[in-house]
């Protein structure tokens, strides 16, 4: 504790707040932070009737979404941060923490945040400290992680602990009147890996200013990772239960507001599945005695993409939000509760948007900002698992990688081995969203989904992933598959319906697994035949189906040069295994001499 103590002090002197507190994380201490949030005007309170306990945020307009220009990796050397990631000399950035924290928390409170990403206590658990002047960002990290005085006793008893200090930006001088959403024009999110440090500034949205978050659970959590033989995936992790009651768990890495949310918490079509969510967002994962990958989900909430978010695309995370949430950029309706585009077929007539402003159907602006949020705790999913929490986590069977591609990418891929699944993994290619800044719709590369969150040289991460393989039975390692449920018709429509009814390509994957699905061989990998999905009571057209399930060779050339293209910025850091890869599709496309299609049934 003396360490704790000693920085804790450092940092006051520093920021000069008024007062310190250190979070308990009690549930009266919550409830007061809360109340002082709406006493201040930073927080409304909606109608405890239709949504009990729970809380509506606005955010200044520039302040909505990760700042990824300016997330930092000031790592010792700058070919250690590779060309994916902005680097800076670490002792430049020591330089600029101390000087933008100079004064920075005047007028302000200097929350202390002890918190643990898994249970606390738990082997594969972490934990770590935020010191932040945001009492929003106090209660969103209460929600996320465990916090308070468990915490502070791990760390007495002689635990390692990570440091992240957090600040809006805005002092207050003597009599100054604070603003709704206090943040800084000047962003920046600095990340020490060697140090396992963190310092955030500017901005007091989502993961810029929950640093347990993407910045220690991936960005920092994936060089713990790499040095001491795991892996800290942005994944999604699900237990998916057959009609014969066999029990499957399954990971899922795809790019932000890609779907991660609607498949964790996905209620299958066909009739005897079921699904028992485990995480939405992060997973831990760590080959065992046992020659398999174990998972487990370091995180306590959901801090989920609300817009198109609606009973009829995901019904559980409808349930989840009936209370105790905290609602940041989405409309307020006349009555008190929220709203989002895609929360009901037609919207209400009037409303207030997500800026204040009053809002009808003819506005001609979304009322929601695309990237709101909800912060609840996965406590309150319907279908969360019993052992959830459980720190020893589960063993898994499938890893699945896919984003948002609108032509070419087929349904399903199976890999051939785990070479072959790292390659699928490495060359996940999405439309941007609005999760992060930059043109939506521009189509980006993300290996693994972790473009934004690795906090090292992305070869040396895939390098990584391959080593894992090689520490797992061949026989007992996750089976890898690619999807994508976003492919577009030339008119433009989704092919594919999506949401419950991806059970149905579950369905095929693990019938692969059992051996009892049958599939044909591509370019690409084993994809399912027609005949080997089940289509019952789902109207799809024939011709819809066969280009869901199509490869083009003149397509899939160009895209090869494209992942090329993507991997040669790797230099002499990409694995050989990943050129021989791209080597050996390329080879397969050339013998292709027409496009794969199956036969309609």
């Amino acid at each position: 504790m003396t360490d704790l103590l000693a920085w804790v002090d450092d940092i006051a002197r520093l920021a000069r707040p008024d007062r310190v507190h250190w979070v308990s994380g009690s549930e009266e201490e919550h409830e007061e932070l809360l109340r002082v949030l709406v006493a201040e005007g930073k927080l409304e309170k909606l109608d405890p009737v239709l949504r009990p306990d729970s809380y509506l945020a606005r955010s200044h307009p520039g302040d909505v979404a990760r700042t990824e220009a300016r997330t930092i990796i000031a790592s010792a050397r700058e070919e250690d941060a590779g060309p994916t990631n902005n680097w800076a000399d670490p002792e430049e950035m020591r330089a600029l923490r101390d000087s933008l924290l100079d004064g920075a928390m005047r007028g302000r409170t200097l929350y202390v945040v002890p918190f643990s990403l898994g249970a606390v206590g738990g082997k594969d658990s972490r934990i770590g400290v935020q010191i932040t002047d945001s009492a929003y960002a106090v209660v969103s990290i209460g929600v996320m992680t465990r916090v308070g005085a468990p915490v502070l006793r791990e760390i007495s008893d002689g635990a390692a602990w990570v440091r992240t200090v957090h600040s809006v930006g805005a002092p207050l001088e003597p009599g100054q009147e604070d603003t709704a959403w206090p943040c800084h024009e000047e962003k920046h999110i600095i990340h020490f890996p060697e140090t396992l440090e963190v310092f955030s500034y500017g901005s007091g949205y989502g993961g810029n200013a929950i640093l347990a978050k993407k910045c220690v659970a991936l960005r920092l959590a994936s060089v713990m990772a790499r040095d001491e033989g795991w892996l800290a995936e942005h994944m999604l992790l699900i237990r998916l239960v057959s009609p014969q009651g066999r029990r499957y768990h399954v990971a899922a890495a795809f790019p932000s507001a890609c779907g991660k949310t609607n498949l964790a918490m996905l209620r299958p079509t066909l009739p005897g599945w079921r699904v028992e969510t485990l995480g939405d967002d992060i997973v831990w994962m760590r080959p065992g005695a046992d020659g398999r990958m174990h998972a487990m989900n370091p995180e306590a909430g959901f801090f989920g993409v609300a817009p198109g978010t609606g009973p009829a695309t995901n019904a559980s995370a409808i349930e989840t939000l009936w209370g105790r949430t905290i609602f940041t950029n989405v409309a307020r309706t006349p009555e008190g509760d929220v709203w989002w585009e895609g929360l009901t077929d037609t919207p209400p007539e009037r409303l207030v948007d997500w800026q204040g402003r009053d809002w009808t159907p003819s506005s001609g602006r979304p009322a929601a900002h695309p990237n709101s949020r909800f912060t609840v705790s996965a406590a309150q999913c319907p279908q969360i698992a019993e052992d959830w929490e459980d720190p020893d986590g589960v063993p898994l069977d499938l890893i699945l990688f896919g984003g948002r591609r609108a032509a070419h990418v087929p349904l399903v891929v199976e890999a051939r081995d785990w070479a072959h699944g790292v390659f699928l993994g490495a060359t996940i290619a999405s439309e941007r969203t609005a999760a992060a800044e930059g043109t939506v719709g521009e189509v980006r590369r993300e290996p693994f989904a972790m473009l934004p969150f690795c906090g090292y040289h992305l070869g040396d991460y895939l390098a990584h992933w391959l080593l894992m393989g090689r520490r797992m039975y061949t026989d007992a390692a996750p089976r890898i598959y690619q999807v994508n449920w976003f492919r577009r018709g030339e008119d433009g429509r989704f092919l594919w319906p999506g949401f419950g009814e991806n059970i149905r390509v579950l369905d095929w994957i693990i019938g692969r697994l059992e051996g009892r699905a049958g599939a044909q061989d591509s370019p690409l990998g084993a994809l399912p035949r027609p005949e080997d999905l089940d289509l019952t009571g789902l109207d799809l057209p024939p011709e819809d189906l066969e280009e869901l399930l199509a490869v083009d060779p003149a397509a899939w050339q160009a895209e090869a040069e494209g992942i090329g293209a993507f991997l040669e910025t790797f230099g002499d850091r990409l694995p050989a295994e990943l050129g021989e890869e791209l080597a050996s599709l390329r080879a397969r496309l050339a013998a292709a001499e027409a496009p794969v299609r199956p036969d309609r049934p």
